[in-house]
């Protein structure tokens, strides 16, 4: 059995100020979130993972460098690009507020219709393509280490889309199932690489404080 620790990064200013942040944009982790960071690390501390992987943007790469610190794990962190941020192209570093206004059309496809948004008005990446990297590096590290716990610090699109591949759902399943928080852990387990469950969704008791479970940004 392979267990899948998936981690969003710490909360960034473009977080706090509601701004969308793809694979092509990055702000600062907020003070704040190292004392979060560090307390992931402890929540997980007891966890023998066999490897630890995140995605190469600064945000993500921080938090997992982080959180090892407080794991008892020996070996390496690795970088794989395949679990970074979707591309959202114009979207990058946009308010929310304003991408609702300017592109009203694709901003409703992301909430109200997920089949829909593939991104091409502006220039973004979109779901298929995102979910379909996200998917195939999670199945290759789990044929590789059939017996082990992995930990994957990515984003919060990017973990919403390639867990929902995952799991073979709808795409609209994920506005049911709710959002994942800043320095959440949401666990997923596998006995053939290729069938998922659910052990635990959006895990943020460790924090000790309220979490706004959004992938908006």
């Amino acid at each position: 059995m392979t267990k899948l620790y998936f981690v969003r990064h710490g909360q960034t200013e473009w977080n706090l100020e509601r701004r969308f942040q793809g694979g092509h944009g990055d702000s600062n982790l907020l003070p704040s979130s190292y004392d979060d960071m560090a307390k992931v690390g402890q929540f997980l501390n007891e966890v023998d993972f066999a490897r630890v992987f995140a995605s190469p943007l600064k945000r993500a790469r921080i938090t997992a460098i982080n959180i090892v610190k407080h794991l008892n794990y020996h070996g390496r962190l690795s970088l794989r690009s395949n679990i970074a941020e979707v591309g959202l192209g114009k979207w990058e570093g946009e308010l929310v507020s304003n991408v609702t206004i300017n592109y009203a059309e694709s901003f409703k496809n992301y909430r109200e219709d997920l089949d829909k948004f593939e991104g091409k008005e502006f220039e973004g990446e979109g779901y298929t393509k995102a979910e379909k990297r996200f998917v195939r590096f999670v199945k290759s590290i789990a044929k590789q280490y059939p017996n082990d716990n992995i930990l994957i610090v990515s984003h919060g699109m990017a973990l919403s889309f390639g867990i929902n591949g995952l799991l073979e759902q709808p795409r609209m399943t994920i506005r049911q199932r709710g959002g994942l928080s800043n320095t959440s852990t949401t666990v997923l387990s596998t006995s053939d690489g290729q069938h998922f469950t659910v052990d635990d969704w959006n895990n943020t008791t460790y924090l000790n404080k309220k979490q706004n479970a959004s992938t908006t940004i």
